[in-house]
């Protein structure tokens, strides 16, 4: 039986624990596949999706900065990836045809959301309006929480999500700093902190006490504002969570079989990142 290949696209790609994940499951449940890092150009989509659609690939993740940019390759786009125009997986279904499908606003629930009681009440602040953003966006707004700003670099980047998502409030970067304090959510979905990478160029002195604080990184475990943050005795959560439920609900779209999240896998992803 001929060997089943995945892979995850983006670019960087070399941090990605992805086919640590994957081949763990693989393994467990004897599943004969590999699964490989794609670093891609944008020039590229059109040809990698065309391997999904020949059987050279059976399936992929995407991630940053092709998140929205692979769209224009897929047949079609369903749930989350609708509504938040976000692509993190795709595969080929019954009928030939090319779907898209996006699972990082149910790896966010899962994660992190479950954690926070009477959220319908908090405020939130997402910090970058990049790929995963409108992810985080609806899985706030599945919790029923109204009260969501942004804040990105460029501005016009949050402009363009508030057309999407018209109820967002959208905050200047020069005010981030002073902002902080307003919030009883704070989720950090820029690049910033990633290993080997910038990071932000102040400390988070100025948050509630009891703030919630969710870095979608997981590449360190520990970014030095989430641990900055720890040592004030805030609630902290790395992005490791996060990116375990997603590759959960890929691995279930690719192979309809629900994967176990067990202490052996977490420990393997977590002495991967020492």
């Amino acid at each position: 039986m001929k060997k089943k290949v995945f892979a995850i696209v983006g670019n960087p790609i070399d941090h990605s624990l992805s086919p640590i994940l994957h081949e763990y499951w693989f393994k467990k449940y004897s599943i004969n596949a590999s699964y490989k890092l794609l670093k891609a150009e944008e020039v590229n989509l059109e040809d990698i999706t065309n391997k999904i659609r020949n059987k050279e690939l059976e399936g992929i993740n995407v991630t940053l900065p092709f998140k929205q940019k692979i769209i224009a390759f897929v047949d079609k786009i369903i749930n989350d990836a609708k509504s938040t125009n976000s692509v993190n997986t795709i595969f080929l279904n019954e009928e030939g045809t090319l779907v898209g499908e996006n699972t990082d606003v149910f790896g966010m629930q899962a994660a992190y959301l479950k954690e926070i009681s009477h959220a319908q009440n908090k405020k939130a602040l997402i910090i970058g309006s990049g790929g995963v953003a409108p992810s985080i966006i609806l899985s706030l707004q599945k919790c029923r929480i109204k009260d969501i700003s942004i804040i990105n670099r460029t501005h016009e980047k949050s402009l363009f999500l508030k057309k999407k998502f018209n109820f967002l409030n959208v905050l200047d970067w020069e005010l981030l700093q002073e902002e902080l304090k307003k919030f009883d959510i704070i989720i950090n979905a820029t690049s910033l902190g990633l290993k080997n990478g910038k990071d932000f160029d102040f400390k988070f002195n100025n948050v509630k006490s009891n703030l919630v604080f969710i870095d979608t990184i997981y590449n360190p475990l520990e970014t030095s504002t989430s641990k900055f943050l720890k040592e004030k005795k805030i609630k902290t959560f790395n992005g490791l969570d996060m990116f375990i439920y997603q590759g959960q609900k890929s691995f279930y779209l690719w192979n309809k079989i629900n994967p176990e999240i067990d202490d052996k896998l977490i420990n393997l992803l977590i002495s991967k990142l020492k």
